[in-house]
């Protein structure tokens, strides 16, 4: 038989809590993970943690992150894209095609 834990919390004057040490381990919670609430007919409420999707590059996100850093750090920087610029950009890939959710090929992964 599968024993049953159970703890408490309590609601902060915000309406926030902590997640009990016992309920982060047994969910594999860490910092910044998302967890899923589904609330049943009865008032019960189950908590879960919510998977991260297959397609979320670790890479990317930490570029993006960076990228995000370093324009809160040093928005001087940004620069605004002129129409020149974006008559080039266009000249080398205007009447490009791309079909982002076809599959790729053995030779593209």
């Amino acid at each position: 038989m599968v024993a049953t834990l159970e703890v408490e919390s309590t609601l902060t004057d915000r309406y926030q809590t902590t997640v009990p040490e016992t309920v982060r381990r047994a969910l594999s919670l860490g910092k910044r993970d998302k967890i899923h609430y589904t609330i049943r007919p009865g008032g019960e409420v189950v908590l879960t943690r919510v998977e991260p999707l297959e397609v979320d590059d670790p890479v990317l996100g930490q570029f993006l992150g960076f990228l995000a850093r370093d324009i809160s750090s040093h928005p001087q920087r940004l620069q605004a894209v002129d129409s020149h610029f974006l008559q080039r950009i266009q000249s080398l890939v205007g009447g490009i095609e791309v079909d982002l959710d076809a599959a790729l090929l053995a030779d593209d992964e």
